[in-house]
């Protein structure tokens, strides 16, 4: 069972499963997806927050990629309640 965070919604879920099946994902296409149903704007915001927390790496361009942490994460290995915000200055 996947231990989410309370930062965390469904859609993050749906967003970083649709990525590791993917092998990559951005605002555009993720939107486009039949299992995410939010609109572009709420996945790029959604897509930055998971890699604030490290589940997910930009690649630059809008693209991102699932981390290790993310893949234990979606095999409820980890427990994203206990994962530290980067608190690294990103564009924005």
């Amino acid at each position: 069972m996947r231990k989410s965070a309370d930062w965390m919604t469904i859609w993050d879920d749906r967003i970083l499963e649709a990525i590791r099946a993917e092998g990559s994902g951005s605002p555009t296409p993720l939107s486009e997806h039949s299992h995410i149903h939010v609109q572009k704007s709420h996945i790029s915001q959604r897509l930055k927050k998971l890699a604030d927390y490290n589940l997910l790496e930009h690649l630059g361009n809008g693209v991102y990629i699932i981390t290790p942490e993310g893949e234990k994460y979606l095999d409820g290995d980890l427990d994203a309640t206990g994962l530290a915000r980067n608190d690294l200055d990103e564009e924005q």
